[in-house]
């Protein structure tokens, strides 16, 4: 299941929290129209992989400081984190390649 983050002290927590386990931070909008495409498949996703996976949703408008902090330009835009370091990144509502990219990370 997916976690919607509050503000980043939330993220800092849940970061820690995820300890080794690897995490895909979704930056998205409600007003997206891929962010809308693409979470139900991250949702399918984060429940088949629940006991590997972290997945927080960041609302840009909600959490912008976080945002800024990750640089985001573009929605939905995906960081894979693995204790508290980033790994990859990539924007685009691309099923597959999320998957691909998680299975590679993990």
């Amino acid at each position: 299941m997916a976690i919607h983050i509050k503000d980043s002290d939330d993220l800092k927590t849940r970061l820690t929290e995820a300890g080794e386990k690897l995490v895909v931070i979704d930056f998205m909008a409600t007003w997206c129209g891929p962010c809308k495409v693409i979470g139900p498949k991250l949702e399918e996703i984060a429940n088949e992989m629940a006991d590997s996976l972290v997945v927080l949703k960041v609302d840009v408008d909600e959490c912008e400081d976080i945002a800024t902090e990750y640089n985001i330009n573009s929605m939905p835009t995906f960081v894979f984190v693995k204790s508290s370091k980033k790994l990859d990144e990539f924007s685009g509502a691309n099923a597959d390649k999320l998957r691909n990219t998680i299975l590679k990370l993990k």
